[in-house]
């Protein structure tokens, strides 16, 4: 009931017109409390003021000005932070088939002329200088489903390239990328892979040598700046090369250099390049980062590790060829991996690894901690530790006085499938999510007969067939709603867009809404949808960070 009383209280003040709450100050009383820096406060109390955290203490008596709220039953971690992402950049851009079907010559034209111009002397891909800053998109709703999950910061990068660009860490609120930007740049990432289209390097080869040629140059430009600043009198100016120039930092140890690298070799190969050049290191990826934990802890190399554990993707039928030893062996190893890291006192962070629903990072945390790792170590990898790996430690990852308040509130077990996050606060700014109608006895308490809405609300139960008006390649796709109450379920499943679990469903008097995630293009889009039903027909909107498209269609018989 404090709960609700406490839920029911950030609300109406954040409705207070021109009511800024990351400007107030409000204490939440009677939580238990992981400040993950020091002991847990099984009864405690955090104060915000002005976006900061102002005190946080087992006896603490809250400021005469501040707003009571009673979380009672609840838990205060700090903002959980995703390791890696590509979240608030837009989805890379489909391949327009010409004349003899994919990759023909009009398709590699159209694709060049849409590509951004750039000054620098090498191909899109090859270029460290391209910084995630200047493609990042504001704007709040793209965030949603992540936000619900607990999440209050994330790195983000870009998708393709061997460099992908320079990183930034983000809070996922604010609307302007000023606002949100924590960190910029942070890193350089590079991914083991080839440009493609024919252009160099064409084999991984060729990559590990244009990686070993750019960094010689760039060690080189740097030393002849340096002689001609000093007595530039009879030499020859050096020619600019902003792509080299983006790499010195790395060079002087300024600037991380994130690998991406998931098997053994790859991440061999990173540690040499690393200890070749003397770099400020950090393996992404890692699943196999646990063979050569030594290693890693010797060169004092930390892991972004993904929780987007290997699983079967296929259906397991009659016919389907048996699975390698190898591969069975990788997905019984994987969870083992964190605690096998921890162990040798390998520096870790966790990350989403791209999965398609960001349920998978609490499931796959949960089993490392069934394979080894302690609960205490696995939430410092989504706080403190992530934030010590991102060098933003003296800001976020704790619940301390004078760090940024990013705070998200937990009911139950942050790893148990029935865990629900009624908040999360960023920068002092609360967001709200209502909780889940359970149904209780074959009924949802405040319907009528079993499956039947309350009285007011549309019945948008059934399963509809959808045209999603996507510009220049319209996609169809079978939307199915299971309603419980005021709550939907269901998923989406088009052949375009992958299969997507409906997250945060709900229903109004005026229609409904749902966040998911939709694969476009080969990438992981975010998306949240609203609408109505009418008769036997449905109409509405998706917004994502590729803008918003209208849906329509027929509910199937």
């Amino acid at each position: 009931m404090r709960s609700k009383l406490f839920l029911l209280a950030l609300a109406a003040l954040c409705l207070l017109p021109g009511y800024a709450i990351n400007a107030q100050s409000y204490a939440i009383t009677n939580a238990r409390i992981v400040t993950v820096s020091g002991p847990t406060i099984n009864r405690g109390t955090v104060v915000v003021r002005n976006g900061l955290i102002e005190a946080v203490g087992a006896n603490l008596k809250a400021p005469a000005d501040a707003q009571l709220f009673d979380a009672t039953g609840l838990t205060v971690y700090p903002g959980l932070i995703d390791a890696l992402t590509n979240l608030g950049l837009p989805a890379a851009r489909p391949a327009t088939p010409g004349p003899g079907g994919p990759g023909g010559g009009q398709a590699t034209a159209a694709a060049a002329a849409a590509a951004p111009t750039s000054n620098s002397n090498y191909p899109t891909g090859l270029q460290p200088d391209a910084t995630t800053f200047d493609e990042l998109r504001a704007g709040e709703a793209q965030f949603e489903a992540v936000r619900n999950a607990g999440f209050t910061t994330v790195l983000t990068t870009g998708r393709t390239g061997i460099f992908t660009g320079q990183s930034a860490v983000i809070n996922l609120a604010g609307e302007s990328v000023s606002e949100m930007v924590i960190r910029s740049p942070f890193a350089q990432h590079v991914t083991f892979t080839t440009i493609g289209q024919g252009r160099y390097p064409v084999s991984l080869l060729g990559t590990f040598s244009a990686l070993r040629q750019m960094f010689n140059d760039a060690r080189r430009l740097d030393e002849v700046q340096k002689i001609y600043a000093a007595d530039p009198k009879g030499l020859r100016r050096p020619e600019a090369d902003k792509s080299l120039e983006a790499l010195i930092p790395a060079l002087k140890r300024q600037m991380p250099v994130v690998f991406n690298a998931n098997t053994e070799i790859q991440i061999i190969r990173a540690l040499d390049l690393i200890k070749e050049y003397n770099l400020r290191g950090i393996i992404a990826g890692g699943n196999e980062a646990w063979k050569v934990a030594d290693r890693l802890k010797a060169q004092n190399v930390p892991v972004l590790l993904s929780l987007n554990f290997p699983r079967r993707t296929a259906a397991i039928t009659a016919d389907a060829d048996p699975e390698s030893m190898e591969t069975l062996r990788l997905r019984a190893e994987t969870p083992k991996g964190p605690g096998r890291l921890a162990a040798a006192g390998v520096k870790f962070a966790f990350h989403s690894g791209g999965a398609t629903a960001i349920g998978d990072f609490f499931t796959n945390a949960a089993r490392a901690v069934e394979n080894g790792l302690s609960k205490d170590a696995a939430v410092r990898a989504m706080t403190l530790g992530a934030a010590e790996v991102l060098g933003v430690d003296n800001r976020l990852g704790s619940i301390e006085a004078g760090k940024i308040a990013n705070l998200t509130l937990v009911k139950g077990d942050i790893f148990a499938r029935d865990r629900f996050v009624p908040q999360i606060i960023i920068d002092g700014k609360v967001f709200e999510q209502k909780e889940p109608v359970r149904p209780a006895g074959g009924r949802t308490p405040g319907t009528g007969p079993a499956g039947t809405p309350p009285s007011g609300l549309p019945n948008v139960a059934g399963t509809y067939t959808i045209s999603i008006e996507i510009p220049g390649s319209p996609a169809t796709a079978t939307l199915t709603f299971t309603q419980q109450g005021s709550t939907i379920t269901g998923t989406m499943v088009s052949s375009t867009l992958g299969t997507t679990q409906l997250t945060g469903g709900r229903v109004t008097a005026d229609g409904f809404s749902f966040g998911g995630v939709a694969q476009v293009s080969g990438q992981t889009v975010d998306f949240t949808a609203s609408g109505s039903v009418t008769g036997n027909q449905i109409s509405g909107s998706m917004t994502s960070t590729l803008g918003t498209v209208s849906f329509s269609g027929t509910k199937n018989p």
